[in-house]
């Protein structure tokens, strides 16, 4: 039986609003071509920005942040990455922040709101597509080996977090949804002091009834001796629908040109099945503060799975916050009053923690 979580008090803050027009293309011709398998043509119903037809550098620069691109050759393969960083040179940066999206997206969408909002607050924000997202290497949302895709995203987080610039800074990891699971396993693979704190976001840990693969499923593709691993076979469950609240955002991201829109491949499903349990089996070794933000509707992650990191980390410093009927996709996809909710909270957390503890010894 679901236990039912308590509400939490609402607080709002009033965060920039952005121009909800959607005009064509504006492919940067500076960056690699992406191949043709890994996204759709665009037009003016699948614009290349979610904030419409202003220039890149333009509307960085409105949201008070500047935004570089490149790629980072990992030991698995090579990453698409970004930076966001505060726009004004002279501003000191409280601390570096290393982002990780959820499952079928990327960084170059909705999901820079999360890296908007942090590199505004004054943090240096890096983030990557997942190797099988985006403009990454990899077979397009193949998740077969995810400690791997882990290890390659953290040997790029590493490789900034111990930059000169930012070596005495505090650090910070932040993941949502199967970026959240990601992100634990990097924290695993991690040594000891190399981060400050972890926010996560509709972490998955708990894969909902509803979502579970089907067992019979799973044994009969296995008997194929690994040849259907990649297979896109498997039940969709119409998961955009289930993360996203506000329909009209809801129409932005499901326009991403570069979200895979296929059925989750066989040994995706599997190996989610495997990591969430292995998560919740070490829960207990968690030390390191850290902040965990669900949703109580829901349907793709669990929120039992954050209460349940809650329950048994063994960090002194923890914070749970359970947001009463808010879907999955907290930041890009609740109505602004909620999504600012949220960010005024892990801004206050993430703040008190830079306070709390200072520069990394």
């Amino acid at each position: 039986m679901r236990r039912t979580p308590p509400k939490l008090v609402v607080r709002q803050q009033q965060l920039p609003t952005t121009p909800k027009k959607f005009p064509p293309n504006l492919n940067n011709p500076s960056l690699p071509p992406t191949p043709t398998a890994q996204i759709k043509a665009m037009s003016p119903e699948n614009p290349a920005n979610f904030w419409g037809d202003t220039p890149e550098e333009e509307y960085y620069a409105s949201q008070g942040v500047r935004n570089s691109k490149s790629y980072f050759d990992s030991p698995h393969g090579r990453l698409f990455t970004q930076s966001f960083l505060p726009l004004d040179p002279t501003r000191p940066v409280k601390g570096s922040v290393f982002m990780t999206h959820g499952y079928g997206s990327d960084t170059s969408w909705m999901f820079q709101k999360f890296c908007i909002s942090y590199a505004a607050w004054g943090y240096a924000v890096f983030a990557a597509d997942m190797l099988g997202h985006g403009r990454s290497d990899g077979i397009r949302c193949y998740m077969g080996d995810l400690p791997k895709v882990a290890a390659a995203s953290l040997a790029f987080f590493r490789s900034a977090r111990v930059s000169e610039e930012y070596k005495d800074l505090p650090a910070f990891l932040v993941g949502e949804s199967m970026g959240g699971l990601a992100t634990l396993l990097m924290y695993f693979q991690s040594e000891k002091d190399l981060w400050t704190g972890i926010i996560f976001s509709a972490p998955l840990f708990v894969i909902p009834e509803s979502m579970m693969p089907s067992k019979v499923h799973l044994f009969a593709y296995g008997m194929l001796f690994g040849l259907a691993d990649t297979w896109a076979a498997m039940p969709d469950n119409k998961m955009v629908g289930k993360a996203i609240k506000d329909p009209e955002k809801l129409k932005v991201i499901a326009s991403n040109p570069m979200r895979y829109t296929g059925k989750p491949r066989v040994g995706t499903m599997r190996e989610l099945l495997r990591q969430t349990e292995y998560a919740q089996n070490n829960f207990d070794k968690v030390t390191i503060p850290f902040f965990t933000a669900h949703g109580t509707s829901d349907g793709l992650a669990e929120w039992s799975g954050s209460q349940m990191l809650y329950d048994k980390a063994s960090s002194e410093d923890k914070t749970l916050k359970l947001y009463e009927g808010m879907y999955h996709s907290l930041i890009q996809g609740e109505p602004d009053e909620n999504a600012n909710l949220v960010l005024a909270d892990m801004r206050a957390w993430i703040d008190e923690r830079v306070e709390r503890y200072g520069k990394k010894n």
